[in-house]
């Protein structure tokens, strides 16, 4: 199934034909391994790696939000991360180790759309210790695609 997985990251077009010549099984063998996958939530979605720089509107705003917590008794950070996963601007919610508790990943339209977000959703959450928001410049590898970025062909001076 390794081999199933990293062929469908690499590019989840693949065509059952092309997957079943790839790893040397009937289509029906890959078929069966990829409903395996789905069903057991190996497998949670199928998504496109957009760049948004190329899009008309831009794409919007994207914040990467450390949050710290306040663990639950008997429950950790585990109902809390759940709670603040079901927002619909949520892209992405990690536990994290180290200076905070939480990764949040989140998009919006504008700068406004993120700040009113955090202060009134986010923040306000019993729990919520703190926030520290960090918002995406410009892309160089979205989930393991290069962005292609632009480049004047000179390079940087370098000084002693």
């Amino acid at each position: 199934m390794d081999q199933l997985i990293q062929l469908l990251q690499g590019n989840a077009r693949h065509s059952i034909a092309d997957l079943s010549d790839l790893m040397n099984l009937s289509e029906a063998e890959v078929e069966l391994k990829i409903a395996e996958l789905e069903d057991s939530g190996v497998i949670l979605g199928y998504a496109a790696v957009v760049d948004s720089d190329k899009l008309s509107d831009g794409g919007g705003v994207s914040a990467f939000i450390e949050v710290k917590l306040t663990p639950e008794r008997g429950g950790g950070f585990d109902r809390l991360a759940a709670r603040i996963a079901k927002f619909d601007e949520v892209e992405s919610c990690m536990l994290m180790s180290g200076g905070y508790d939480l990764s949040v990943v989140i998009s919006g339209s504008s700068l406004n759309e993120v700040a009113s977000f955090v202060a009134e959703k986010l923040s306000t959450l019993e729990g919520v210790i703190s926030t520290a928001t960090h918002f995406q410049l410009k892309t160089y590898k979205s989930n393991g695609f290069l962005a292609r970025v632009e480049s004047s062909g000179q390079r940087l001076p370098v000084s002693p």
